[in-house]
């Protein structure tokens, strides 16, 4: 196996901004905080050379920190099928993903897991950690051990608590606030929300 120099954060933003992913305004992310910067991962993933470069060095750095004994990448749906699914191929296990029936998390399609399996959930961006969280307790209730949580970028800066060990390929602190709290400067700015959660 052949090991690649460990990516910097410059080097992964300098992907997302090559991408045209990483974005200034004022943005509505998925948990309902207010943020001047968005990551539009949609953007990286349309590319399959960006993403493998990604997702080979979160494999990498998987390994590196002591999980390489998992036996399945599990993913919410749908920004975490496809760095889950990339992430995987580079563990060499299956890729399986969540989807939410009724606003919870389940797992679909004949994907199952067994008593005691060794699981990582694999998430594109984390900032609350929520999506994580849920599916993980989606993942426990099946009888599977959640070894650890992985992400291409922790924009939490290491702060969210999703209750299992977090490898993050990279931190990248972001401001976010809430609806009420915002800074002048980003309430002059009329509001936008390009995430996914929430569409039916």
């Amino acid at each position: 196996m052949t090991v690649h120099p460990k990516l910097t954060t410059d080097e992964v933003l300098q992907i997302f901004r090559d991408c045209g992913a990483l974005l200034e305004g004022h943005f509505i992310l998925s948990s309902g905080l207010r943020s001047p910067v968005f990551l539009q991962k949609a953007n990286v993933f349309m590319y399959p050379d960006k993403t493998e470069i990604l997702c080979r060095a979160l494999a990498e750095e998987i390994r590196a920190q002591g999980f390489g004994d998992a036996t399945k990448i599990i993913s919410p749906a749908v920004g975490g099928i496809i760095p889950g699914y990339e992430t995987a191929r580079h563990l060499g296990v299956p890729a399986l993903y969540t989807e939410r029936v009724n606003g919870v998390f389940e797992l679909r399609r004949n994907f199952s897991v067994g008593q005691g399996e060794k699981v990582i959930i694999v998430e594109d961006i984390v900032s609350t950690g929520l999506s994580i969280r849920e599916c993980i307790a989606c993942i426990k209730a099946l009888g599977a051990d959640v070894i650890a949580a992985a992400c291409l970028i922790d924009r939490s800066g290491g702060e969210a608590d999703i209750g299992v060990p977090l490898v993050a390929l990279t931190r990248y602190k972001v401001p976010a606030y809430a609806a009420d709290a915002l800074p002048p400067e980003l309430a002059a700015i009329p509001a936008v929300k390009p995430g996914s959660r929430g569409l039916q």
